[in-house]
């Protein structure tokens, strides 16, 4: 409504110092600023998800990251400085050259998106790089759900054999807000000493009841310079009861990470049909390199279907698909298989799904 940054500044425009934005997913960008104080305590934010995942100071963390507007892994790449690692930017580089940076320089952490792991995996391969001894033993994820859905889960831990997968999840508007359980995988914490969490009814706003999922509505409570106060992110959750996790945490528990975003879902001949959902039955069912989703409406009624890349040649996918679709979710949702090299591949938030 108020472009270009919106009405929640606290401080002179002249005070901010850092600029980033949305990656427009959804939409035009948001355009977000911060004070150099603010930066930290993302910067804070992100310390905490490094230490959840057992990385400190002598680490080796690189950053398969373009390094553009997008917040992504700026402020992690500030926190790996301040923590005494060594952080190597991977900006501006191919795929080979990101993996023989990795195994040149002994990197021994990777944070990327759950889609870009997977390239990386099927790059190595194209390229002929030898990934047997490669030195990485944790792979911090975000951008999107991918390592909370247990077939990309399965996938990433089987194409990075030897490495922990550590998910984590936040947003341009509010900074980063959950670290993986260390003792749970596919459980996120909130980090509510920073954040204020809510739970409502993604139709109504009203609070759920104590364990019931909904929609994830954040105030957080330290960046002062671009507060958000019971903002709804649109994140799905489902949290788990109240009460000391395993870890020794107290902080709100969130299975399955974020199941999805409210406004991905599509209704299918009345069925609910989820990203998520949709990728982990792929994933599942192994053999597939990269996939689309194509939304199209038939008659006035919303139908999907499926363009799949496989891995290698596979005259039975399709009707393994196919099954394996309508026994998830009841319905008859078309696979179509296109040549290797035709789908696109993503480094950031991989999109999938588009409409036609």
């Amino acid at each position: 409504a108020t472009p270009p940054f919106g009405t929640n500044l606290t401080e002179p425009l002249e005070r901010y110092t850092r600029f980033c934005q949305t990656s427009s997913t959804t939409g035009s960008p948001l355009r977000w600023l911060d004070t150099a104080g603010s930066w930290q305590w993302m910067v804070d934010r992100w310390i905490r998800v490094f230490e959840a995942s057992s990385v400190g100071a002598g680490d080796r963390i690189f950053f398969a990251f373009s390094f553009g507007p997008f917040l992504g892994f700026w402020t992690a790449f500030d926190a790996a400085k301040q923590m005494g690692c060594l952080a190597i930017p991977g900006g501006g580089m191919s795929s080979a050259a990101r993996l023989r940076t990795v195994l040149s320089v002994g990197a021994n952490v990777l944070c990327c998106t759950p889609t870009y792991a997977i390239r990386l995996a099927e790059a190595a391969r194209e390229e002929g790089i030898d990934m047997s001894g490669c030195p990485v033993r944790r792979i911090i994820v975000g951008g999107e759900p991918g390592a909370s859905v247990p077939g990309t889960r399965a996938m990433m831990e089987a194409l990075w054999p030897g490495a922990r997968i550590a998910d984590h999840h936040g947003m341009t508007e509010t900074g980063p807000v959950t670290y993986e359980c260390p003792a749970r995988p596919r459980v996120l914490h909130v980090m509510e000493p920073e954040f204020f969490a809510e739970i409502v009814d993604p139709e109504t706003g009203a609070a759920m009841a104590p364990g019931m999922p909904g929609e994830l509505v954040l105030t957080n409570l330290g960046r002062h310079a671009s507060p958000v106060i019971r903002y709804r992110t649109g994140d799905l959750v489902r949290p788990l009861p109240p009460g000391p996790c395993v870890c020794g945490s107290h902080e709100l528990a969130l299975e399955g990470g974020i199941l999805a975003r409210r406004d991905d879902m599509v209704v299918i001949r009345g069925v609910n049909v989820y990203p998520s959902a949709i990728e982990d039955v792929l994933r599942k069912c192994g053999g597939i390199a990269e996939y689309r989703v194509e939304i199209a409406t038939v008659r006035s009624m919303t139908e999907i279907r499926l363009q799949v890349e496989p891995a290698a040649a596979d005259s039975g996918i399709t009707h393994r698909l196919e099954t394996a679709l309508r026994d998830a979710f009841g319905l008859r949702i078309p696979v179509g298989i296109v040549e290797a090299g035709t789908l696109p591949r993503f480094e950031m938030k991989a999109k999938r799904w588009v409409r036609v």
